[in-house]
């Protein structure tokens, strides 16, 4: 419906205008050419309600339009742009309102209209013939981003390529809605690119934004934020706009809510001048000097109005400028300019009047007596103030952006060709496009000249630093450039009071090594530090993990070291008291083995039953001997040697003592009963039941050697306090407390059981053989075991368990053995070596001897007579 109502409204116009063809040109510069560009430019600013087109803009309007025809003229003079062809233009007033531009910009497709004749009809009745409006190929302009929106939207209709010099809204990236609108200055979301980049490169992460309300202010801050989203590292603590009208303690309030996030130093300003200066007073007001660190936009660019008596408050604001350069050929263009060489220009009498202040004389209009009267001899630049407009660059690309791409469109479509060839008669818009969107060339300015995907020309700013201090020169300085990225040249710049060193805006301050990032919810740039603790070292910025078991964190917690692998040493307390103590005990089982051979034939030794006593001492050294294995190193061959020794010891010395207290009750038992004697008390028959009740012992461990070869382990755990500076791995043999008491198990129930033999023995009279020597080192050494066996598993939790533990039961065992030695053979020692006198033989006891001490007993335990034991042997 759209294309049929402005085709309806563009007829009602042909038919209006037309008509009165007269009444619509004068505002409009028509140049003849070959092929007619359009151009929108404001020559006049907005008029108040009910009129379109009020004062007359003489640097926005006129500079930029003359720039054009400027153009214009290199172009057609060059020939080796465009040969043989020359452009023409026509030139329109948009009055800097968008609906008056839309207006007017219905010339531009007017000969794309088909038009409908048929009703009209002269006086004589002939048709009448209607001079066809010149067809326009591409648009220069606009200036405003509001006027190109709204003319962008009917030139894409009719595909007729626009231009712009200056608008630079970034709604009109939009390649879907603007298709056909390109520029020749960057769009504002370079510019807050270029804004993000330089706060980046500050070090800064937490920032407020500060807009005047409107298009401007709203648009730029948006692009920003939006842009700062997308990059990331960068988050916004407060977004204020500035109203249109503020009232009285607006700009205090303003301030008073940045610093409710006073870390965010940084504000970012899209404002225009008046705002600017406001915000800067009261900041000045709250005696907030130097604490704000503005980023200004183009607004503020380099201009002195802003900061005027506020420049110790402004001082450090870093602003930034489109990358633009000053014409000379322009200049010596325009300065020659009078009103008899340009009688093109249709409004340039009315700019003369305004520049020169006079009036010329009108048939008809009367000479205003307050103002003189214009000469025609004035001279630009000369008798009055002349300063090129900034923009007037960007609109002599723009033209010349349009003349290269016909330039190249002619030598593929019209090649060998003088002139406009059919192939280009009509200029088919779309494909102008392309070539416009496909050019490539050095500007007006010396910089290359080409668009993106949309449309948009690359990003090229200077950054400015207002600076004061220390300068001999206050004022603004370059300090980088900004062309799609950023080039900062941090060391020229300089802070409030003078300082070099950059200042922060930041909402958290890094955590130190070893602590860990916790983001606050929704504000990815502020958060807490926390303490990798215990175990724990920093993996990254926001994660804590656990050492392997066999490591420890570092002290400043960045990575984990190994943990120092200790054992027991010789030279420790530990392992001194009980050596020892062993020692001791193998000095004296050695003297008492010695003794014994020595005195082999001796009655007391015979007595002591020489074959199991041997083998019983044998089991006494092997228990010593068991301390030094359990302190030395650990390897494969200590391991095997602890688990078949450790148990073997006590195997065979409680194995040797449940034989003879065995063998004492059978025989007490059996007197009782019969005069014959038991079986197996001979001393062949003993050993041969000591040594099987060893090899059971034997064939476990060696099924356990079977099962599980011997081998190291370093435990981390034992030794692992909640502080990880003293955790240590322990060096040790692959037996854990219960597979030593496992080990230990058999001798305890052989011990056990031995007990209970000597319990039943109890009666046995004293000087009849040992049972009584054996029942008191039974209860001894029960004793000293049920003992062993709190203190052993009391200290599961000490950090010095091994070392506890070892020692522990290193001298159970030696005291186990030092029981069994002291009770059972240093008596018999002491005699043979000290009463000689009394290691003599006496009379045999035979076994009816036996029968009559033990009936005797009996009796005595029934309370019927006295017996005297026999003490023949």
């Amino acid at each position: 419906t759209l294309p049929y109502i402005i085709w309806k409204d563009c007829v009602l116009i042909y038919k209006n205008v037309y008509s009165s063809h007269q009444n619509f040109h004068p505002h409009s510069i028509k140049i003849p050419g070959d092929i007619t560009l359009g151009g929108l430019f404001p020559i006049h600013s907005r008029g108040p309600h009910g009129v379109n087109c009020g004062e007359l803009k003489k640097e926005k309007g006129i500079h930029r339009m003359e720039a054009m025809l400027y153009a214009l003229d290199q172009i057609n003079s060059d020939p080796e742009l465009l040969p043989n062809i020359t452009l023409g233009a026509r030139v329109l007033d948009t009055c800097s309102r968008d609906t008056y531009a839309l207006e007017q910009s219905l010339t531009f497709v007017q000969a794309l209209i088909q038009k409908d004749t048929s009703d009209i009809r002269c006086t004589n009745g002939e048709p009448p013939i209607i001079r066809k409006p010149e067809r326009v190929v591409a648009v220069i302009g606009a200036s405003a981003s509001s006027v190109s929106i709204m003319v962008a939207n009917i030139l894409r209709l009719f595909e007729i390529p626009q231009v712009s010099y200056a608008s630079t809204a970034p709604e009109l990236s939009d390649n879907n809605r603007y298709d056909f609108f390109s520029r020749v200055v960057p769009p504002d979301s370079y510019q807050a690119q270029a804004m993000l980049d330089i706060v980046k490169a500050l070090g800064w992460n937490y920032v407020s934004t500060l807009a005047s309300e409107g298009n401007y202010g709203e648009s730029g801050v948006e692009a920003f934020m939006q842009i700062s989203r997308e990059a990331g590292g960068v988050c916004i603590a407060q977004s204020v706009k500035i109203p249109r009208e503020p009232t009285a303690g607006e700009f205090d309030k303003i301030i008073k809510r940045l610093m409710e996030t006073s870390n965010a130093r940084g504000v970012i300003i899209f404002a225009n001048e008046d705002d600017i200066r406001r915000v800067l007073e009261a900041a000045q007001r709250a005696n907030l000097t130097g604490h704000f660190l503005f980023v200004g936009s183009d607004s503020w660019g380099a201009k002195s109005s802003p900061i005027t008596e506020l420049e110790d408050v402004a001082e450090g604001a870093v602003t930034i400028l489109p990358k633009r350069a000053s014409i000379d050929g322009f200049d010596q263009y325009f300065t020659s300019r009078c009103l008899e060489n340009n009688r093109r220009n249709i409004w340039f009498a009315e700019f003369w009047e305004d520049d020169f202040r006079c009036k010329l004389t009108r048939p008809g209009v009367k000479l205003d007596p307050e103002k003189k009267k214009c000469t025609g001899d004035e001279r630009i630049g000369q008798d009055s103030s002349y300063e090129q407009e900034g923009k007037v660059q960007f609109v002599i690309d723009a033209v010349y952006a349009v003349a290269h791409a016909l330039h190249n469109m002619h030598q593929d479509l019209c090649p060998g060709s003088h002139g406009v060839c059919s192939n280009m008669d009509p200029v088919e818009g779309r494909l102008l496009l392309d070539y416009i969107r496909a050019v490539n060339f050095n500007g007006s300015a010396g910089t290359s000249v080409l668009f993106n995907e949309n449309g948009d020309a690359p990003g090229r700013y200077d950054i400015f630093q207002f600076q004061m201090t220390n300068h001999s020169h206050p004022g603004y300085h370059v300090i980088g450039q900004w062309t799609n990225n950023l080039r900062l040249n941090v060391r020229e710049m300089q802070w409030s009071g003078g300082d070099r060193s950059v200042p922060e805006s930041i909402c958290s301050f890094p955590c130190k090594p070893g602590e860990r990032k916790k983001m606050v919810k929704g504000v990815p740039c502020c958060w807490h530090c926390e303490l990798c603790d215990g175990y724990q070292y920093q993996l990254d910025e926001f994660t804590c993990e656990t050492c392997p078991l066999d490591k420890r964190p570092a002290p400043n917690r960045t990575a984990c070291r190994p943990t120092p692998i200790i054992k027991l040493e010789w030279n420790s307390l530990w392992a001194l008291v009980p050596a020892s103590i062993a020692m001791l005990g193998i000095l004296t089982t050695i003297a008492v083995v010695i003794t014994f051979i020595r005195f082999n034939d001796t009655p007391i030794v015979r007595a002591s039953g020489r074959e199991l006593s041997y083998v019983l001492l044998t089991g006494i050294f092997i228990i010593y001997l068991i301390t030094f294995l359990m302190i030395a190193e650990p390897g494969v061959v200590v391991c095997a040697l602890r688990r078949l020794l450790l148990g073997l010891g006590m195997a065979i010395t409680y194995s040797s003592m449940l034989t003879k207290t065995n063998r004492i009750y059978r025989i007490f038992e059996q007197g009782k009963k019969s005069v014959t004697p038991p079986k197996f008390i001979s001393p062949t028959s003993q050993l041969l039941i000591t040594f099987i009740l060893i090899s059971v012992q034997v064939f476990g461990v060696f099924v356990w050697f079977a099962v599980i070869p011997p081998h190291t382990i370093i435990d981390y755990e034992e030794l692992r306090p909640p502080n990880p500076d003293l955790a240590r791995g322990i060096l040790k043999c692959d037996m854990s407390d219960m597979s030593i008491i496992c080990c230990l198990s058999y001798s305890i129930v052989l011990m056990v059981t031995c007990t209970v033999y000597a319990v039943k023995s109890r009666g046995v009279p004293e000087t009849f053989n040992e049972a009584k020597p054996i029942g008191f080192t039974m209860y001894t050494t029960c004793i000293v075991w049920l003992a062993f066996v709190p203190i052993f598993f009391g200290t599961a939790q000490s950090t010095e368990k091994m070392f506890i533990q070892t020692a522990t039961l290193t001298i159970s065992m030696s005291l186990s053995a030092s029981v069994s030695l002291g009770m059972l053979y240093m008596p018999k020692v002491y005699v043979i070596i000290f009463h000689p006198e009394q290691n003599v033989q006496k009379r045999k006891r035979s076994f009816k001897a036996v029968v009559q001490a033990a009936k005797s007993l009996t009796e005595k335990q029934n309370g019927d007579m006295k017996i005297e034991p026999d003490r023949s042997q």
